[in-house]
């Protein structure tokens, strides 16, 4: 048995992490806080945790987290983990950051599309990113896990078969994803009210977007080179669920045909629980994968080019799906505990 706490319990992750914690047979929640303007117990905060969970959310005391915690979540906004890291890992406890500020190795691009000085440059190069289907063995020692972005977890997973065996042209990757409006936070802003994104749809941060960075990163590793995708994120009027469609152009090498490209995938993810892919002609929808920690995966051979159509729930395998996984690998629970 562990204690977990986790920090920004207020915010959509934080909800989804205590839900499926407290289903935990093996997790403890001895802490909750956030950035709130009183204590308060978080039964009142979110009802359906009535008898439950009886913990008062105030603001984060790190003295009371080291003190009573053995695994810590942070569920906060970008550029907040690192002011509060350090003292957690002095203090020999684990952490698990959704947040970015752990993801990114190059700190002068972390800097460039966060817009703020990193403050913990230590830690952030024995920070794991915790992608298990890369990292698992990585994951299993680590004390800092970055999690990844929603964005990129399915990106990259749509994209990692084809680019690690050197399969396609990697100056000519297109990556065109929709995201439900939780992706954005739980956060009051004009464009994101319901009046305005309903029964609309738009692209947003064309080819800037924060996360396009880290998919590079993370292809640029699994390639051996340099990676740089198109990368074109839209809104959708939904509430979650992210869907990619990724157009790559075969190298001039590259002879597969459309069955092999799915033996490829099978074989490049037959270990992985919680990859799912498709037959030939049969593509994910947001309905197979919203409410699981699922990624769902399509492939279609177009010749000289490639359509892989990736779906996951941004809220679970895009965020606290995974920050659960990745526990469950650090701490050698079966790793689909509290995620089926």
């Amino acid at each position: 048995m562990i204690n977990v706490g986790i920090v920004g319990a207020t915010g959509y992750a934080g909800e989804i992490l205590i839900d499926m914690l407290l289903k935990h047979a093996q997790v403890r929640i001895t802490h909750v806080s956030a950035e709130i303007d009183k204590p308060q117990n978080i039964s009142k905060i979110f009802p359906k945790f009535k008898n439950r969970l009886d913990l008062i959310c105030a603001k984060p005391d790190i003295k009371e987290i080291t003190q009573i915690c053995d695994l810590v979540f942070l569920a906060l906004p970008h550029t907040v983990s690192m002011q509060i890291v350090r003292p957690l890992l002095k203090a020999s406890k684990k952490v698990i950051d959704l947040s970015a500020d752990y993801r990114l190795k190059n700190v002068k691009i972390y800097e460039q599309f966060y817009k703020t000085k990193h403050k913990d440059k230590l830690n952030l190069a024995q920070a794991v990113y915790g992608l298990p289907e890369i990292y698992r063995n990585k994951i299993k020692t680590a004390s800092l896990v970055a999690n990844p972005g929603c964005y990129p977890t399915c990106a990259i997973l749509a994209l990692a078969p084809l680019v690690a065996c050197s399969l396609v042209d990697l100056d000519a990757i297109i990556i065109d994803a929709k995201s439900g409006i939780t992706g954005a936070g739980r956060k009051v802003v004009e464009d994101y009210l319901f009046s305005q994104i309903n029964e609309d749809f738009k692209a947003y941060k064309v080819n800037v977007h924060q996360h396009m960075p880290e998919i590079n990163q993370e292809l640029s590793k699994l390639a051996g080179k340099i990676v740089q995708v198109t990368f074109v994120p839209h809104l959708l009027s939904l509430k979650r669920g992210i869907l990619e469609t990724v157009y790559v152009r075969k190298n001039q090498k590259s002879k597969i045909k459309n069955q092999n490209l799915i033996n490829l995938y099978k074989n490049f993810y037959k270990k992985e629980p919680f990859v799912r892919i498709r037959e030939g002609g049969n593509f994910p929808t947001l309905k197979d994968v919203v409410n699981t920690n699922f990624c769902d995966i399509g492939i279609k051979d177009c010749g000289d080019k490639i359509i892989v159509i990736a779906t996951i729930d941004n809220l679970l395998k895009g965020a606290s799906g995974q920050a659960v996984q990745n526990m469950n690998i650090m701490y050698g629970f079966p790793e689909q505990t509290a995620l089926l």
